[in-house]
Protein backbone atom coordinates (compact mmCIF):
# COMPACT_ATOMS: atom_id res chain seq x y z
CA UNK A 1 0.00 0.00 0.00
CA UNK A 2 1.27 3.46 -0.88
CA UNK A 3 0.26 6.57 1.03
CA UNK A 4 1.13 9.86 -0.69
CA UNK A 5 0.93 13.17 1.14
CA UNK A 6 -0.15 16.50 -0.33
CA UNK A 7 1.08 19.46 1.69
CA UNK A 8 1.90 23.14 1.38
CA UNK A 9 0.91 26.48 2.79
CA UNK A 10 -2.60 27.03 4.15
CA UNK A 11 -4.87 28.01 1.28
CA UNK A 12 -2.65 26.45 -1.42
CA UNK A 13 -5.54 24.37 -2.76
CA UNK A 14 -4.68 20.99 -1.23
CA UNK A 15 -8.24 20.17 -0.26
CA UNK A 16 -9.54 21.13 -3.71
CA UNK A 17 -6.92 18.94 -5.39
CA UNK A 18 -7.70 16.07 -3.00
CA UNK A 19 -11.37 16.42 -3.97
CA UNK A 20 -10.39 16.34 -7.66
CA UNK A 21 -8.42 13.14 -7.05
CA UNK A 22 -11.50 11.69 -5.32
CA UNK A 23 -13.66 12.75 -8.28
CA UNK A 24 -11.23 10.89 -10.54
CA UNK A 25 -11.83 7.73 -8.51
CA UNK A 26 -8.80 7.74 -6.21
CA UNK A 27 -8.81 6.97 -2.49
CA UNK A 28 -8.27 10.09 -0.37
CA UNK A 29 -8.10 11.16 3.27
CA UNK A 30 -9.04 14.70 4.31
CA UNK A 31 -7.24 17.17 6.54
CA UNK A 32 -7.51 16.34 10.24
CA UNK A 33 -6.72 19.86 11.52
CA UNK A 34 -9.64 21.35 9.61
CA UNK A 35 -11.93 18.64 10.97
CA UNK A 36 -10.77 19.18 14.57
CA UNK A 37 -11.29 22.94 14.17
CA UNK A 38 -14.78 22.45 12.71
CA UNK A 39 -15.82 20.07 15.50
CA UNK A 40 -14.55 22.35 18.24
CA UNK A 41 -16.01 25.49 16.71
CA UNK A 42 -19.37 23.72 16.47
CA UNK A 43 -19.01 23.01 20.19
CA UNK A 44 -18.47 26.73 20.87
CA UNK A 45 -14.66 27.01 20.94
CA UNK A 46 -13.92 30.00 18.66
CA UNK A 47 -10.17 29.48 18.19
CA UNK A 48 -9.40 25.82 18.97
CA UNK A 49 -5.79 26.07 17.74
CA UNK A 50 -5.03 28.09 20.88
CA UNK A 51 -5.87 25.16 23.17
CA UNK A 52 -2.78 23.39 24.52
CA UNK A 53 -4.07 19.96 23.46
CA UNK A 54 -4.96 21.03 19.88
CA UNK A 55 -1.85 19.57 18.21
CA UNK A 56 -2.31 16.20 19.91
CA UNK A 57 -6.02 16.18 18.97
CA UNK A 58 -5.06 16.66 15.32
CA UNK A 59 -2.45 13.93 15.64
CA UNK A 60 -4.94 11.48 17.14
CA UNK A 61 -7.43 12.03 14.30
CA UNK A 62 -4.66 11.61 11.71
CA UNK A 63 -3.70 8.33 13.33
CA UNK A 64 -7.31 7.11 13.31
CA UNK A 65 -7.75 8.00 9.64
CA UNK A 66 -4.41 6.47 8.66
CA UNK A 67 -5.33 3.23 10.51
CA UNK A 68 -8.56 3.08 8.52
CA UNK A 69 -6.50 2.82 5.30
CA UNK A 70 -4.37 -0.11 6.45
CA UNK A 71 -4.32 -3.72 5.31
CA UNK A 72 -7.13 -5.78 6.78
CA UNK A 73 -9.51 -2.81 6.85
CA UNK A 74 -11.76 -4.33 4.26
CA UNK A 75 -11.56 -6.29 1.07
CA UNK A 76 -10.80 -4.41 -2.08
CA UNK A 77 -8.75 -1.70 -0.34
CA UNK A 78 -7.00 0.60 -2.82
CA UNK A 79 -3.26 0.24 -3.32
CA UNK A 80 -2.73 4.02 -3.37
CA UNK A 81 -4.10 6.66 -0.99
CA UNK A 82 -3.71 10.44 -1.09
CA UNK A 83 -3.55 12.26 2.26
CA UNK A 84 -4.29 15.95 2.82
CA UNK A 85 -1.35 16.44 5.24
CA UNK A 86 0.42 14.01 7.59
CA UNK A 87 1.90 13.91 11.09
CA UNK A 88 4.95 15.70 9.68
CA UNK A 89 2.61 18.64 8.96
CA UNK A 90 1.45 18.37 12.56
CA UNK A 91 5.10 18.60 13.66
CA UNK A 92 5.42 21.74 11.50
CA UNK A 93 2.21 23.11 13.04
CA UNK A 94 3.57 22.56 16.54
CA UNK A 95 6.80 24.35 15.63
CA UNK A 96 4.95 27.19 13.92
CA UNK A 97 2.78 27.67 17.03
CA UNK A 98 5.97 27.77 19.14
CA UNK A 99 4.99 24.73 21.16
CA UNK A 100 7.33 22.03 22.40
CA UNK A 101 7.04 18.68 20.68
CA UNK A 102 4.70 16.58 22.81
CA UNK A 103 5.61 13.00 23.72
CA UNK A 104 2.70 11.78 21.55
CA UNK A 105 3.95 13.77 18.55
CA UNK A 106 7.55 12.60 19.00
CA UNK A 107 6.37 8.98 19.25
CA UNK A 108 4.17 9.30 16.14
CA UNK A 109 6.96 10.83 14.07
CA UNK A 110 9.26 8.01 15.14
CA UNK A 111 6.56 5.41 14.36
CA UNK A 112 5.88 6.66 10.83
CA UNK A 113 9.62 7.05 10.18
CA UNK A 114 10.40 3.51 11.35
CA UNK A 115 7.41 1.94 9.60
CA UNK A 116 7.75 3.92 6.37
CA UNK A 117 4.04 4.73 6.67
CA UNK A 118 4.09 7.47 4.03
CA UNK A 119 5.90 7.46 0.72
CA UNK A 120 9.20 9.36 0.74
CA UNK A 121 7.99 11.58 -2.11
CA UNK A 122 5.62 14.27 -0.85
CA UNK A 123 3.63 16.51 -3.20
CA UNK A 124 4.17 20.13 -2.12
CA UNK A 125 1.59 22.47 -3.64
CA UNK A 126 2.85 25.97 -4.43
CA UNK A 127 1.05 28.81 -2.70
CA UNK A 128 -1.44 30.74 -4.80
CA UNK A 129 0.00 34.15 -3.91
CA UNK A 130 -2.86 34.91 -1.52
CA UNK A 131 -4.90 33.31 1.25
CA UNK A 132 -8.69 33.32 1.45
CA UNK A 133 -9.72 33.52 5.12
CA UNK A 134 -12.18 30.99 6.50
CA UNK A 135 -13.44 29.92 9.91
CA UNK A 136 -10.52 27.48 10.11
CA UNK A 137 -7.96 29.64 8.28
CA UNK A 138 -7.30 32.95 10.00
CA UNK A 139 -3.83 33.61 8.73
CA UNK A 140 -2.30 36.36 6.60
CA UNK A 141 -0.45 35.55 3.40
CA UNK A 142 2.84 36.52 5.08
CA UNK A 143 2.11 34.13 7.96
CA UNK A 144 1.15 31.42 5.47
CA UNK A 145 4.49 31.80 3.67
CA UNK A 146 6.32 31.38 7.00
CA UNK A 147 4.17 28.31 7.76
CA UNK A 148 5.12 26.98 4.31
CA UNK A 149 8.83 27.40 5.13
CA UNK A 150 8.42 25.51 8.42
CA UNK A 151 6.67 22.67 6.54
CA UNK A 152 9.47 22.40 3.98
CA UNK A 153 12.07 22.28 6.73
CA UNK A 154 10.23 19.57 8.70
CA UNK A 155 9.83 17.28 5.67
CA UNK A 156 13.39 17.81 4.48
CA UNK A 157 14.78 17.26 8.00
CA UNK A 158 13.04 13.88 8.10
CA UNK A 159 14.40 12.86 4.70
CA UNK A 160 11.31 13.27 2.53
CA UNK A 161 11.71 14.42 -1.06
CA UNK A 162 9.42 17.28 -2.02
CA UNK A 163 7.83 17.21 -5.44
CA UNK A 164 6.75 20.79 -6.16
CA UNK A 165 3.37 21.13 -7.85
CA UNK A 166 3.03 24.56 -9.44
CA UNK A 167 -0.06 26.75 -9.43
CA UNK A 168 -2.73 25.56 -11.81
CA UNK A 169 -6.35 24.50 -11.86
CA UNK A 170 -7.27 21.64 -9.53
CA UNK A 171 -7.62 19.43 -12.59
CA UNK A 172 -4.14 20.36 -13.88
CA UNK A 173 -2.55 19.84 -10.48
CA UNK A 174 -4.23 16.44 -9.98
CA UNK A 175 -3.00 15.36 -13.43
CA UNK A 176 0.55 16.46 -12.55
CA UNK A 177 0.43 14.41 -9.36
CA UNK A 178 -0.91 11.35 -11.15
CA UNK A 179 1.66 11.70 -13.94
CA UNK A 180 4.44 11.91 -11.35
CA UNK A 181 3.27 8.76 -9.52
CA UNK A 182 4.94 6.38 -11.95
CA UNK A 183 8.28 8.04 -11.34
CA UNK A 184 7.74 9.45 -7.82
CA UNK A 185 10.19 7.04 -6.24
CA UNK A 186 12.87 7.65 -8.88
CA UNK A 187 15.64 10.25 -8.40
CA UNK A 188 13.91 12.67 -10.81
CA UNK A 189 10.26 12.41 -11.76
CA UNK A 190 9.06 13.91 -15.05
CA UNK A 191 10.79 17.21 -14.32
CA UNK A 192 8.37 17.92 -11.46
CA UNK A 193 10.06 16.10 -8.62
Amino acid sequence: MKRYVLTGTPGAGKTTVIEELRRLGHAVVGEAATEVIARRQAAGQAMPWQAPEFVDAVLELQRQWESATGPGCGEGQPDVWFFDRSPVCTLALSRYLGRPESPALAAEIERIRRAGTYERTVFFLANLGYVVPSAARRISFEQAVEFERVHREAYEELGYRLCDIPVGTPEERAKMILAALDSADQPRGLGLC
